[in-house]
């Protein structure tokens, strides 16, 4: 892995940077993309979904983490 980056971020009209590492943001564009989204959309949903006192970046790797534990699920079950 490597060090993170900033990322620019519109979260209802308000502009915000996350930090992450690139092979993160990669997964986090990704699943917007698989989803048809955008990812200013999809980040609030995470932040919306997220637990107070979690940062938003930690938010979104987990997100991607949990993203990635299902799609194992389903092929495991598949």
């Amino acid at each position: 892995m490597t060090r993170p980056a900033k990322h620019s971020l519109t979260l209802q009209g308000h502009r915000t940077s996350v930090s992450l590492e690139p092979e993160f943001w990669r997964a986090f564009t990704a699943i917007a993309r698989a989803r048809g989204q955008g990812i200013n959309r999809l980040a609030v949903e995470i932040d919306g979904a997220r637990a107070e006192g979690t940062g938003l970046a930690t938010a979104i790797r987990l997100f991607v983490l949990a993203d990635l534990q299902a799609r194992l699920a389903a092929r495991e079950e598949g």
